[in-house]
């Protein structure tokens, strides 16, 4: 069995993380019922105790996360560190400083990068070094804030140098337009270009697209339509120190789950058995047909698999369909009116391999696929599904939608640059590096990718 490591940047990439392995350790403690460490808690946990228990009775004993937490503010960090989930990481596997990046590119990548790299490189040797065989590297981050656009492709440019051969899954989360980080323009497509050429596989996810999931089903909540509830006891653990949000609230820790969600269902086939399970490489492998076009588009259906709210279960067919609805889109985009390069489901539960295939057929006449990959499809079926839930799916699709994302990318770094604000942000590091023009050729270059494709569309 082969392990894979998250490296957690910045406040948003710690936030997602806690909660992924909160929902990690639930669903394993639902599983394995004895809390024995066996082949599933060692892709993503290692084992600090020779007698072999890792759970016992829902309660973590002795195991630590495969993880290296990274932020130059050490608010987040410590919150986890006083938090249900203070014994799962190891204090050893940390890095803060009190400063913070000011939501500046160019401080993350080139002050802290220069100054932490050594101590970067180590955690990472370290954390690799439990590892039987390393697979992937799995780097949560943001776009929009300093530490986790900076620090965070930096650390993606020093895996690509010191384990060359080890997959590098990007799980990157883009600022709304009514982002209150006024730099975030700059700082995301300073990003971009890092992402493009160090990443394996990028899954963006937008904030606005995440808001308007958490906002539809707080209506179904309010609504009062029968199967809709909020649950008295919530699978999910909160952060801020515990303390349950009101539904009206900004829904930061339900945002949060949805991406955690997504990751929780993209590492089933590596944490549990099935009958059609797919290897992390396969991904990159089947889905990426050149090397720069790895900006995967993800839809997950049920949204919640483990949250606060109770919501009545899809069939099987309702949720093969949802998961090509643009409301189930992590980014803001309706896949089916794009170009499909290629396309994996990865299926969880009780589910028969003659059901993915009859819906596959089913869809088939709907989706636009390039000409020389009709039958692009891969599928997985992990047989253990989602704690409260039958099944679930997860699509991950090379599809040319993402061109939206990276033009409202770009045209809000010009309305930026136009009235040279913030300037004196970027100006310096750019003068010894790159241009503004090599900045906007490279947006060009991406939205012309998604272009060229859809213009082969038969």
């Amino acid at each position: 069995m082969a392990q894979s490591v998250v490296v957690q940047v910045g406040q948003c990439g710690n936030q997602i993380g806690c909660c992924f392995w909160d929902l990690a350790l639930r669903e394993h403690a639902s599983v394995n019922k004895k809390g024995i460490y066996d082949d599933a808690l060692k892709n993503f946990f290692r084992n600090v105790d020779t007698r072999g228990t890792g759970i016992s009775k829902g309660r973590i004993c002795s195991l630590k996360a495969r993880a290296v937490l990274i932020d130059m503010e050490e608010g987040v960090v410590n919150e986890i560190l006083q938090g249900p989930l203070k014994d799962v990481f190891d204090s050893k596997q940390l890095i803060t400083n009190v400063s913070g990046s000011g939501n500046n590119w160019a401080v993350g990548y080139k002050v802290f990068g220069s100054h932490y790299r050594d101590q970067i490189v180590e955690k990472l040797r370290q954390t690799a070094e439990h590892c039987d065989c390393l697979q992937c590297f799995f780097l949560i981050h943001s776009m929009g804030g300093g530490t986790g656009s900076g620090l965070g492709t930096f650390i993606l440019n020093v895996l690509e140098d010191e384990f060359p051969e080890v997959y590098r899954f990007v799980t990157s989360v883009f600022p709304s337009g009514e982002d209150d980080v006024i730099t975030s323009p700059y700082n995301s497509v300073l990003a971009m270009k890092e992402l493009n050429e160090h990443a394996d596989c990028v899954l963006p996810i937008e904030n606005e697209s995440l808001f308007d999931i958490v906002s539809k089903i707080n209506q179904m909540i309010n609504s009062g339509k029968p199967g809709t509830t909020v649950k008295q006891q919530s699978l999910v653990t909160l952060n801020e120190g515990g303390i349950k949000k009101k539904l009206d609230e900004k829904p930061f820790d339900k945002m949060n789950n949805i991406v955690a969600n997504l990751l929780l269902n993209l590492t089933s086939s590596s944490r549990f058995e099935g009958s059609l399970n797919m290897d992390l490489n396969e991904i990159s492998m089947n889905l990426v047909p050149f090397p720069q076009l790895h900006y995967l588009v993800s839809s997950l259906t049920p949204l919640y698999t483990l949250a606060d709210v109770n919501i009545p279960p899809r069939r099987l067919d309702q949720m093969f369909s949802d998961a090509f609805s643009k409301d189930y889109q992590l980014i803001q985009a309706d896949p089916k009116h794009s170009l499909y390069l290629a396309c994996a489901l990865l299926v969880r539960g009780n589910v028969q391999i003659s059901d993915i295939r009859r819906n596959i057929e089913r869809l088939k006449s709907s989706l636009h696929f390039v000409s020389w990959n009709q039958e692009g499809w891969k599928t997985s079926l992990c047989s253990v599904p989602p704690v409260g839930h039958s099944h679930s799916l997860l699509a991950l699709a090379n599809n040319t939608c993402v061109k939206p994302t990276f033009m409202e990318l770009k045209n809000r770094f010009l309305r930026l640059y136009k009235k040279k604000a913030c300037v004196f942000d970027i100006t310096s590091f750019m003068e010894r590096n790159l241009s503004v023009r090599s900045l906007l050729k490279f947006l060009s270059f991406l939205v012309c990718q998604a272009a060229l494709w859809e213009s082969l569309t038969p």
